[in-house]
């Protein structure tokens, strides 16, 4: 296999304030996973990494709401139950950085800050803050709940969900503390501020080449229009890593901020150090993370060290709605990730949200409609091997025919299928990833097959027909070695179990060289293992 150069793709890290649910893995957990597995399969020396953002103020505040249990407590506890997601969905990180308890952590991002700071990057400013008297507590970010000054909507302190823009807290219309519910007065606090205007440059040249959607674009290029803003990169608090700035030493890092150099701490601890140039990476994240990783991150990476190169490309999922509000671990509306895989298959689940991954635009779960995901792999891809698998057994003795697919049914679905898969590796591919479309792609093989072989099985009614129907039968067996490299990247549970039936290696190339059936001979699984292939 050639070796390539190494890729790089990040996932944007979970705040542990409660499990998974299924809009998580509906946007980059799952998708960055098939990117990996693609191209690791095409011989790419691939990391795949994430951590956990433990330092968000959403955890603090959970435990508060939760009864007053600590942030740690809160932490340690959905991290394991989101490890555990991830591992049983079949989501394979290289590294996860943990940045409480992973040594180096904190010193590498305050050694970050520190630079930017000595140079000039960074400066101190005295702005308004909403305060909290009776929770004697500055409200930013989780703390601190209102109306956003850009767009109007429900809007945490320092950025926007709905619109995706940052906001200074002071700024909140009809401000309210997320604890006890008091509206804050504000006061004069001292803070540092990175401005962004002094990178309006940097940014534009960056957005032209970056692969990045036009919902993201048009923020990017708005923001820019209305002139970059300065960004509060500390606040007054208990909770994340504090400033090392002298004066400041009782603030902490804002965790946005933080999470710059913990995409880089994440690749050094992958590779055992942070060489001179990593490579640029593919990034997957939700739109309303969009100005972090297009604005506030190529920003701080530009100031840090010029030399490391930026994102070759944005994979930005949209909002995945659940009974028509967006999934919310913070507001508790989601359908828990561990909870549905305790019932439902990872083949299953990767397959519905791979299908209704919200690119481009909001898309809606919906339990019937998992169901009738479910309904799907099982009528038309399982029952499809399942009988092909007892036609297998019954005429060729559970062997590999000796026959070589042919014939004038056989060269237009063979033809047909190479077309496929070259569209599949576009969608499964970094210029074209759409998990949608890859999807649709591998039902289009699916259905093929599965009508190549009804079609096919007239043949035993022929007069010296037998040899035509195992020939056709070897075709079924070439699109089901095929499927078992094809759909690896997006199923790779079913893929496992059917390569193993077959007789193949798991893992091979999403590549026309696939559609080969198994070797004369080779003894192929029983119908009995050939049940559920797909969902089992």
């Amino acid at each position: 296999m050639t070796t390539t150069p190494p890729s790089w793709i990040t996932a944007t890290p979970p705040t542990p304030n409660g499990p998974l649910h299924i809009g998580h893995l509906a946007g980059p957990y799952v998708a960055g996973d098939v990117l990996r597995r693609f191209l690791g399969a095409e011989g790419h020396d691939v990391l795949y990494t994430t951590g956990l953002d433990d330092h968000q103020t959403y955890v603090p505040v959970r435990g508060a709401k939760d009864g007053g249990r600590s942030g740690e407590d809160v932490a340690d506890g959905h991290t394991e139950t989101i490890e555990h997601v991830w591992r049983t969905a079949g989501v394979d990180f290289d590294q996860l950085v943990h940045p409480r308890t992973d040594p180096g952590y904190t010193e590498f991002v305050q050694e970050f800050l520190q630079r930017l700071y000595d140079a000039g990057h960074l400066v101190a400013r005295t702005r308004p803050l909403p305060y909290c008297e009776p929770c004697e507590r500055w409200l930013y970010e989780a703390y601190v709940v209102g109306d956003c000054p850009h767009c109007g909507s429900r809007s945490n302190g320092n950025a926007c969900e709905p619109c995706g823009r940052p906001n200074d807290c002071a700024d909140l219309l009809d401000p309210h503390c997320t604890l006890c519910g008091e509206r804050p007065a504000l006061r004069d606090c001292r803070r540092l501020y990175f401005p962004l205007a002094a990178f309006t440059d940097d940014l534009a040249a960056f957005w032209e080449r970056v692969d990045m959607p036009p919902h993201l674009r048009a923020l990017c290029e708005r923001m820019a229009a209305d002139g970059l803003p300065e960004i509060a990169v500390s606040h007054p608090g208990d909770w994340g890593i504090p400033v090392p700035v002298e004066g400041l030493r009782d603030q902490r890092i804002y965790v946005w901020f933080e999470m710059a150099p913990g995409y880089l701490r994440e690749y050094s601890q992958a590779r055992g150090h942070l060489p001179a140039t990593p490579p640029a990476p593919v990034q997957f994240f939700g739109i309303d993370n969009g100005y972090f990783h297009a604005l506030l991150f190529p920003a701080a990476f530009t100031a840090y060290d010029r030399s490391i190169p930026l994102p070759r490309a944005f994979v930005v999922n949209e909002f995945y709605r659940l009974e028509g509000l967006k999934f919310s671990t913070s507001r508790q509306h989601a359908v828990w990730a561990h909870e549905e895989l305790a019932r439902t298959s990872p083949d299953v689940l990767r397959y519905h949200v791979l299908a209704d991954r919200p690119e481009g635009r909001q898309t809606s779960f919906s339990l019937t409609a998992l169901a009738r995901s479910r309904d799907h792999l099982t009528r038309d891809w399982n029952d499809w091997l399942l009988a092909l698998f007892t036609a297998v057994a019954d005429e060729c003795d559970g062997r590999a025919p000796a026959e070589a697919p042919r014939g004038q049914l056989w060269d237009r679905l063979s033809t047909r299928l190479r077309q496929d898969v070259t569209a599949l590796r576009e969608a499964y591919g970094v210029d074209g990833f759409d998990t949608r479309r890859a999807i649709a792609l591998l039902d289009e093989i699916v259905a093929g097959a599965a009508v190549f072989g009804h079609v096919s099985a007239h043949e035993r009614d022929r007069p010296r027909g037998e040899t035509a129907h195992r020939a056709a039968l070897a075709g079924q067996l070439a699109v089901a070695a095929a499927l078992s490299a094809w759909a690896a990247p997006a199923l790779p549970h079913g893929s496992a179990r059917l390569a193993a039936l077959l007789g193949l290696a798991p893992g091979r190339r999403v590549h026309e060289d696939a559609l080969v059936p198994p070797a004369p001979g080779t003894v192929l699984g029983t119908p009995a293992q050939a049940k559920e292939i797909f969902g089992a």
